[in-house]
């Protein structure tokens, strides 16, 4: 590349960092005041877009209709944002952290129905900025005037909020909070207040941050997940809370990406190297070292100690044969009704309940957080396909050799992540999905790329649809009885007691890491053999088996039901699945009654449903008592 090329793709990179600054800012300032991982976030920076889009239109391709849209846009996101948090997440923050993220959830599949219902399915391109369309030439090369505006708004709205944070009393306010809101709560400041005011100001940034990226990429249904994914790992390679790491981080993955586009393929040493591929997982990679190097970000600081941790978790108690009878008894009377759709979803349910009840494992007894637990159930997919159909093995061999191909990519990305904890560790385990999830996608001639793998048929002897069900059933109900098998031993005790008193652990001499690696090989090698069995199900697999929406769909699984339950992952899986099916095949608006469905359960039973209805039953007894 030459030095006029370099140039280039620096500004390039550069305008793009400025969006991504914003977006990133306001999650890192929400996330600092409230410790919510709000999923929301990318949603709002999506109406930004859409918002701009219409604003600008009503109000006329001018440079005042423009510049009013996109600060009349910013300004109602940010209303929409504060609305969020005073009907929803007020109402669940004594509720545990990973059910106030559920909410946020649910937030995404009612605003992406929203805009769908408002604007339509059809991607809208924007008008180009009145005034900043003349391109300027540098060294001879070309780039749009507006790039270049990005660029400086980028360090103004980072000295604006500097300014805000270390000069007006509302700043001191968050910042306090930042470091101790217990103790801002004890001096008599009102919290309700400060969290509505730190979430409008967190959603104006999102918001200005879609609006200005109006004349440089369409509004579509799908930036809420891409630019939320891009948001936290900004977020977490900064540290969390840390404006300023945030536009560092931001300018390091804007630039990065920028440079894999315009160097493309090169040969190094006779080896082609094609960093245009990079582009879609280079922000991870840059995530995952910075996390391996420095655990709590460029300029993040280790969390501080709550004061108070609340209630302890219930103990779990063995499951009886009763709990199985209630389970199997159903399922395995269930061809009986002759039904073949049923036959199918039931068949689905005991994938994905084999693929929650592995995540439960981590996430409740162990209490590590994964966003990126479809890495194994897809590469158990895929290694099953290729074994099946590269490598000509039969059905019977493949099914049985992907959970060990599972359980050793496990074996590899646990020994990183169980080195983090909290929110880093969880963004760790996203960006390991996210390179698997690459691989799949670009891997043409070993893969399939994006069309994925078709012909992944099970044998002869199980070619009927009920012959398969209750293999899938025996596999997932024997996979699940070791979960609980090692749940109950002392290897789960050990789990148990290394989420609830670390120190206590480490003080009588136990190595907690190297329960937790193997608790990942373990729960990787089934959530491999959940994947196979989908794969043989469907007759063929995508790389969408490795998606971060899939590992999405299983912690809304585990926490639907319950997470200090052992049978809330199954009922999670099983409502889930049937109620996406059920709601999918009646509107076009089926996310938005997903959404309302889960909003609805968090808001009534904050444990889950499994542990909700338990204690309402205990409540009930007491009362009857």
């Amino acid at each position: 590349m030459t030095w006029s090329s370099i140039l280039i793709q620096l500004l390039n990179g550069l305008a793009g960092a400025a969006s991504l600054f914003l977006v990133s800012a306001g999650l890192s300032l929400i996330f600092g005041v409230t410790r919510i991982v709000n999923f929301a976030h990318g949603s709002l920076y999506m109406l930004g877009l859409y918002g701009a889009y219409t604003l600008i239109e009503t109000f006329g391709r001018t440079p005042l209709g423009f510049w009013s849209g996109v600060a009349l846009a910013a300004l109602l996101v940010g209303l929409a944002g504060a609305l969020i948090e005073v009907a929803i997440l007020r109402r669940i923050y004594r509720a545990p952290e990973l059910f106030q993220l559920l909410a946020t959830f649910a937030v995404v599949l009612v605003i992406k129905d929203i805009a769908l219902f408002a604007w339509g399915p059809e991607d809208l391109v924007g008008p180009r900025a009145p005034g900043l369309r003349t391109p300027v030439e540098i060294f001879d090369k070309r780039i749009p005037l507006y790039d270049l505006v990005l660029i400086g708004i980028g360090p103004l709205v980072l000295g604006i909020l500097w300014l805000l944070l270390t000069r007006t009393r509302w700043g001191t306010l968050v910042r306090a909070a930042t470091q101790d809101r217990e103790m801002v709560a004890a001096l008599g400041v009102d919290q309700a207040r400060l969290f509505t005011s730190v979430f409008f100001a967190g959603s104006v940034l999102a918001g200005l941050g879609g609006a200005l990226q109006i004349p440089r990429e369409p509004a579509n249904l799908e930036l809420d997940l891409s630019v939320i994914a891009d948001a936290f790992v900004v977020t977490v390679v900064g540290g969390l809370g840390s404006i300023p790491g945030a536009f560092l981080a931001a300018i390091m993955i804007g630039v990065a990406k920028a440079f894999c586009i315009g160097i493309g393929t090169v040969q190094w040493f006779g080896v082609e190297i094609a960093f245009s591929k990079l582009t879609l997982v280079v922000e991870f990679l840059i995530m995952g070292l910075v996390l391996i190097i420095r655990p709590y970000g460029l300029l993040g600081r280790p969390p501080a100690q709550q004061r108070h941790s609340g209630e302890p978790a219930p103990p779990l108690v063995p499951p009886g044969w009763k709990v199985a009878a209630v389970w199997l008894v159903p399922l395995l009377l269930l061809p009986a009704a002759g039904d073949r759709y049923l036959v199918v979803l039931a068949t689905d349910i005991a994938c994905f309940a084999l693929f929650a009840a592995s995540l439960h494992l981590i996430m409740g007894p162990a209490g590590m957080v994964s966003f990126g637990h479809a890495a194994y159930f897809g590469i158990g997919a895929y290694a099953a396909g290729l074994l099946f159909k590269r490598a000509g093995l039969p059905m019977e061999a493949a099914l049985a050799l992907a959970p060990l191909a599972a359980g050793f990519a496990a074996l590899i990305y646990g020994w990183f992540c169980v080195r983090l904890s909290g929110v880093y560790l969880a963004m760790l385990t996203l960006a390991f999905a996210q390179i698997s999830w690459s691989i799949a996608f670009q891997w043409d001639s070993f893969t399939g790329g994006s069309n994925g793998i078709v012909g992944v048929w099970p044998a002869a002897w199980l070619a009927s649809k009920t012959a398969y069900f209750y293999l899938a059933l025996a596999v997932a109900a024997g996979g699940i009885a070791l979960l609980w098998r090692v749940l109950f031993s002392p290897f789960g005790a050990t789990l148990r007691a290394g989420r609830d008193s670390p120190l206590r652990l480490e003080a009588i001499g136990v190595e907690l890491r190297r329960y937790q690696w193997a608790a990942f090989v373990l729960v990787g090698a089934l959530a491999g053999a959940a994947g196979a069995l989908f794969a043989f199900s469907k007759g063929s697999l995508s790389p969408s088996v490795i998606s971060i929406a899939l590992s999405t769909d299983a912690l809304i699984m585990v926490l639907l039901g319950g997470v200090d339950t052992l049978t809330g992952p199954l009922a999670g899986a099983a409502l889930f699945t049937w109620l996406r099916d059920e709601v999918a095949r009646r509107t076009e608006f089926w996310r938005a009654v997903m959404g309302l469905v889960i909003l609805a359960i968090v808001l009534i039973f904050p444990q889950g449903l499994v542990g909700g209805v338990k204690a309402l039953v205990a409540r009930w007894r007491r009362a009857r008592a």
